[in-house]
């Protein structure tokens, strides 16, 4: 059975999930805009879905608006609100974003905006003295800075970033993706004017994410229609997808403290592991990361070589973002860090789930020790008792 170590880039469909969708699956097929029985059934379990996942996040359920998963969500939120301006300025991003915000922001310099990225540390922390220096140099349409990153899964002192949008006037945007199942995401708190959601990310279907929005935020649909989704994104609702987005931060709401303590306590012992392993260098070892995150590279390594080698192994792990695997080239997360290109390209990142256990971490360690040049036992002469303790 395959050891599964990649749960940043999706987490499995839980049972309960599954069940909550099947019947929008097969029998209740009906249109949500339809006016008949069977459509206002369909509005009426997306509601729902809306105020389960209102509840988890802190937002009125008025504020969230359905898309087709966190990319579209980090679209609608830069081109939205670029669309609004209607004349090209100016936007600040962090330059260890999803590739959904950076090739946003990329496309939007071809349109004849101004995209700057704000500094970060070796940590991977944003500069806050760059960010308020930047917002002092001029008007700033948006603001948009990731609560935690997906690869190293670094969390960001939000209280301060939106501090200092805050007396700038400079609306904040925030990919709360990775946030909401592994550490937690307040939005009326966050001082965010919106911010992004994916349901596959949470133990829900793939396909279906949401972007909150303060109706105080001047911002324009992306995609034009029927005027679904108070008019900012157009197209037939994903009922059974939006169904299950809500069973699972319904189901979240409930026990994520729990899988938080337990991912947590996995993956200190998996770096307790690593530590003890020679020429392993961990990334963002020293500040607060997501409770299931590590990320590392191994000396003489090439990270999708060594995934594939892994694979052989039956554990699969991510050489970084899912969204840019395949490209051979280094990680611009990392290279943003400081960290050189020949170390950058050998990174492995492991992200826990909920269900992993602890004798799948000493599995890993032990395949991964052997992969590089352990011999006999734990890697580094680590015994069993210091996993299990």
């Amino acid at each position: 059975m395959t050891i599964y170590f990649d749960h940043n880039a999706t987490t499995p469909l839980h049972a309960d999930v599954f069940k909550a969708m099947t019947p929008w699956l097969t029998s209740a097929h009906a249109n949500a805009s339809s006016l008949h029985r069977g459509g206002r059934e369909a509005r009426a379990a997306i509601e729902t879905a809306r105020h389960q996942i209102a509840t988890l996040v802190g937002a009125h359920p008025s504020q969230l608006i359905f898309t087709g998963g966190g990319t579209e969500a980090d679209n609608l939120a830069l081109a939205g609100v670029a669309a609004a301006t209607r004349r090209p300025g100016r936007m600040l991003i962090s330059p260890i974003e999803h590739p959904a915000i950076t090739d946003t922001a990329d496309a939007l310099v071809a349109a004849g905006w101004t995209i700057e990225r704000v500094a970060v540390d070796t940590q991977g922390r944003v500069d806050i003295d760059d960010l308020e220096r930047r917002l002092g140099a001029g008007d700033t349409a948006l603001v948009s800075i990731m609560v935690a990153n997906n690869e190293t899964g670094v969390i960001q002192d939000m209280t301060a970033i939106s501090a200092a949008c805050r007396a700038a006037g400079a609306p904040l945007h925030t990919d709360a993706v990775q946030a909401i199942g592994k550490h937690g995401f307040d939005f009326a708190s966050s001082g965010a004017a919106c911010a992004s959601l994916s349901a596959h990310k949470i133990q829900g279907p793939k396909g279906v994410g949401a972007l909150i929005v303060d109706r105080k935020l001047a911002i324009d649909p992306i995609i034009h229609g029927g005027g679904h989704e108070q008019g900012l994104r157009s197209g037939s609702l994903n009922v059974a997808g939006i169904v299950g987005f809500g069973a699972a931060a319904e189901r979240l709401q409930t026990h994520r403290p729990a899988e938080i303590a337990h991912m947590r306590d996995l993956r200190d012992k998996l770096e307790v592991g690593l530590d003890a392993m020679p020429g392993i260098t961990r990334f963002s070892a020293d500040v607060e990361r997501l409770a299931n995150t590590c990320q590392f590279s191994v000396a003489g390594y090439d990270g999708e070589g060594l995934l594939m080698l892994l694979d052989r192994d039956d554990i699969a792990v991510s050489s970084g973002s899912a969204c840019a695997a395949g490209t051979g080239q280094p990680s611009p997360v990392l290279l943003a860090m400081g960290i050189d290109a020949d170390t950058a390209r050998g990174a492995i990142r492991v992200s826990l789930g909920p269900d992993n256990t602890l004798d799948e971490i000493q599995r890993f360690l032990l395949v991964l020790g052997r992969l590089a040049g352990s011999t006999g036992g734990l890697p580094g002469g680590l015994s069993a008792s210091v996993l299990t303790g």
